[in-house]
């Protein structure tokens, strides 16, 4: 049996590649920080009977702790590593970004130097981010586009890549990096515009809330499904030899379209109830973001499945039902 360790397991990727492996008969360990309470909402479906030895183990650790995430290795001595941890909010990071540096970018030096001391080193997933081309130099955007970063995350995810790179290079360590375009679900945090948006849009076509606040509308980015993505990080540690994929649908579409299509599915005018409110703009923005997955296809045979319109239907339907279950809890006095 294969292990696999996964830092980052409780968000919404990690809970995607956490039921992937496990589906694969892999034993996976996941690195989760120590807090007063637990955050594991996204994977709690995925332990087993008790009675029986667990596939899935959650282990204490943190990014920002090179001799625990040392002990953690060579401890379980996985035959694979995903790093998924991260401060994963780009907005976030212009108010915090000595931590996203510390936890983005020194995190992923101190897995690397702790894999790379073992005896057996694992192969090594790094997820890289669109945001690391930041004010694009080109469209579409490929392995070859130079990195213009605009945010302290996309220069964090910038010098995690390279290190990456130069493990890679310099230590003959099997590591990759997936540079993964936007990709959601209803598993994405609630702070993140999509998920914000068929959030707020559920809530409104209940009567729960009145309006909803975003930043630039007009954005554009390249949005695919969290579950796909996942799939195309386990391809990578497949192959014969390490190297760096786009992961992305090809398209891309602005924030109004994806507002246009949660708020159409609810018969609602979005415009009727979207407000502008500065604190969602960025200092530096991004105003377009699209990948070109062609080497992921060619090489990985890896294909999107979900599309747009389908990812926009499926994020609305969930969160309908939660508002809906919101509503009851309302007109029953505890909301």
């Amino acid at each position: 049996m294969k292990k696999a360790l996964i830092t980052g397991i409780t968000g919404q990727d990690g809970s995607y590649l956490t039921e992937l492996l496990l589906d694969k008969g892999y034993e996976v360990y996941g690195i989760i920080r120590r807090s007063s309470s637990f955050h594991t909402g996204r994977i709690d479906h995925l332990y087993r009977d008790p009675h029986e030895q667990p596939a899935l183990k959650l282990i204490y650790g943190d990014l920002t702790d090179g001799g625990d995430l040392s002990t953690v290795v060579n401890e379980i001595q996985p035959d694979e590593v995903y790093n998924l941890g991260a401060q994963s909010h780009v907005r976030v990071s212009f108010d915090m970004p000595i931590y996203t540096a510390d936890v983005d970018a020194l995190g992923t030096l101190r897995l690397l130097e702790a894999i790379r001391t073992i005896k057996n080193p694992p192969r090594f997933y790094q997820a890289s981010s669109s945001e690391m081309y930041g004010k694009v130099v080109e469209t579409p955007q490929t392995e070859k586009t130079p990195f213009y970063p605009r945010s302290p995350y996309g220069c964090a995810k910038v010098y995690s890549y390279w290190q990456t790179v130069n493990y890679r290079e310099a230590y003959d360590l099997f590591a990759c990096n997936g540079i993964l375009f936007n990709h959601e679900s209803p598993r994405r945090g609630e702070t993140f515009v999509t998920r914000k948006i068929t959030r707020a849009a559920t809530r409104i076509k209940l009567g729960l809330q009145k309006d909803l606040y975003l930043g630039n509308v007009d954005a554009k980015r390249d949005w695919g499904f969290a579950g796909d993505y996942v799939e195309a990080m386990w391809l990578m540690l497949q192959q014969d030899a390490p190297d760096d994929y786009v992961v992305a649908t090809g398209e891309n579409h602005s924030v109004c379209e994806f507002l246009d299509e949660v708020f159409g599915r609810l018969d609602l005018d979005w415009s009727e109830y979207v407000k502008k409110d500065p604190k969602y703009f960025r200092p530096a923005e991004v105003d377009i973001l699209l990948g070109d997955p062609g080497k992921a296809k060619k090489e990985l045979g890896w294909r999107p499945r979900v599309t747009f319109k389908e990812l926009a239907q499926m994020m609305t339907e969930a969160d309908m039902k939660l508002a809906e279950e919101e509503k009851i809890l309302k007109d029953h006095g505890r909301g």
